[in-house]
């Protein structure tokens, strides 16, 4: 029988705590005045709110850390810590083979944050794409609307200021993830199921295996809500409520009059056949109203007004590195985003085609330059050909070599292979190995007019400050040289 988790005020410990999903949970049990303590490599803006918080870390990953959190009880015995790991951290990594061996109660993230959900009314966000801006929307609307609802996910909200935010009320938004098939731990009142697609081949061999593990996630929670454009999700998942962008599909929640500009896209929204009224999102992107639709149906479900949805939903921002706009310099847009999955990837340059328009007015000095860092050999290997024409709505496309994530090149592929498939398709594809390629071929490239989106789950987005700064002295200098 799997060891409880202990909330009544035993020691918690996070071998690699600063890690996007660990801190969350990190944050929540901190601000339950819980004792926590972790360990990370490097400080972060991440890790520093931890700190602020109470949580104690050290700054390497070692054996010695485990004994140092190891508490001496009222009757002089060890009492060892509860230690939480990521798939990420593997036998290998003496901190996590010291807690093996002293005998600590061992938890996967997902371990913690199925023990908490148990703890509320969990609403808990699933699917393969538009997870955390999903989970963000609906975290940020009941927020919003005095639900005061907890909040885990695995991306960063200005709205309370990180990836965590903890409540008073007894709802909690969370983010559910499929990657390494720990979704199936989790049970919520409220389920939702975005769209279901095979992205980690690293851990599933087919589509029906991850149908199977959406599938038993479904029948955990009270109610489903899913996405009625998906097939695999409407046909095989069979949700109780369902939302489209089609005005045909008969779903429970529909959005018509569809308008997309520069600045918003809008809709007219329909519940059952009954017009709610118009919604305007600052979020661009026909995916993003898709997941807006998801938080309005939990919304209603909870019995908050569609004027209120509205009016909260005009000002949702988004989460950082979905579609983060970093900058504009030398009339040049850049914009930082997490897509990393063919589907992800051309919904995402759909909306930046559409923003590209406010750029400058003339058609013929507009173009969208995609830097695309392909992710997980795996990956690659499996979607190469639906990678190869995912680009259409770019002019030009950089891509760099394969971000591993630690994976083994089984296949051998290299990031020249992914340019070369691209280039089947795209006539204006081009390969930087290196950062430092990149951003020399950025230099070059770069011209007044353009929208540049980086387009990553890696590293790729460490360029973008320096690239900004090259752009802005180059503004800079003409200035100068004209007056």
């Amino acid at each position: 029988m799997p060891i409880a988790v202990d909330f009544s005020g035993r020691q918690f410990h996070f071998i690699g705590v600063g890690g996007i999903g660990m801190s969350a949970l990190a944050y929540v049990l901190a601000k339950r005045q819980l004792p926590v303590s972790g360990s990370d490599r490097r400080l972060t803006h991440i890790t520093r709110r931890l700190q602020e918080n109470g949580v104690r870390i050290f700054w390497s990953q070692e054996a010695d850390n485990i004994a140092q959190v190891t508490c001496t009880s009222s009757t002089n015995d060890a009492v060892l810590p509860q230690v939480v790991c990521s798939t990420a951290i593997g036998p290998s990594n003496p901190e996590y083979k010291a807690a093996l061996d002293a005998g600590c109660p061992m938890f996967h993230r997902s371990d913690i944050l199925a023990a908490l959900m148990n703890d509320t009314q969990g609403i808990a966000v699933a699917g393969t794409h538009g997870k955390t801006t999903t989970s963000s929307m609906v975290g940020y609307l009941l927020l919003k609307a005095g639900i005061d609802p907890s909040i885990v996910i695995g991306g960063e909200v200005s709205a309370w200021e990180g990836n965590a935010y903890v409540g008073s009320s007894d709802y909690m938004v969370a983010e559910a993830d499929e990657s390494d098939g720990s979704l199936v731990k989790l049970s919520a009142a409220i389920g939702i199921i975005t769209n279901i697609e095979l992205d980690h081949p690293d851990h599933y061999s087919t589509l029906d295996e991850v149908v199977g593990i959406f599938k038993h996630f479904a029948t955990q929670c009270d109610v489903v809500i899913g996405s009625a454009d998906c097939d695999t999700v409407l046909q095989r998942i069979q949700p109780a409520v369902t939302y489209s962008l089609r005005q045909d599909s008969n779903a429970d929640y529909i959005a018509t009059d569809i308008c997309e500009t520069a600045q918003k896209t809008t809709a007219e929204i329909w519940e059952r056949g009954e017009r709610l009224g118009t919604l305007s999102l600052a979020i661009l992107g026909r995916h993003n109203l898709s997941n807006a639709l998801a938080a309005i149906a939990v919304a209603r479900r909870l019995g908050v007004e569609f004027d209120a949805i509205a009016t909260i939903m005009a000002t949702f921002a988004g989460a950082k590195r979905r579609f983060d706009q970093r900058g504009f310099h030398n009339n040049i847009l850049f914009i930082d985003d997490y897509a990393h999955h063919p589907s992800e990837i051309k919904v995402t340059l759909a909306a930046a085609k559409v923003k590209s328009t406010e750029i400058l007015p003339a058609v013929s000095q507009r173009r969208v330059v995609a830097v695309f860092q392909p992710h997980r050999y795996s990956r690659i290997t499996t979607l190469l050909q639906e990678f190869a024409t995912a680009f259409g709505d770019a002019d030009q496309v950089i891509v760099t070599d394969i971000y591993s994530a630690g994976e083994a090149n089984a296949s051998g592929i290299t990031g020249e292979d992914v340019t070369s498939t691209i280039g089947e398709h795209h006539t204006q594809a081009t390969y930087g190995a290196t950062l430092d390629d990149v951003k020399s071929k950025l230099a070059s490239m770069l011209q007044p007019g353009d929208l540049v989106i980086f387009l990553t789950a890696g590293n790729l987005n460490q360029v973008i400050p320096d690239v900004m700064e090259y752009q802005a002295n180059r503004a800079e200098q003409a200035t100068l040289t004209n007056v």
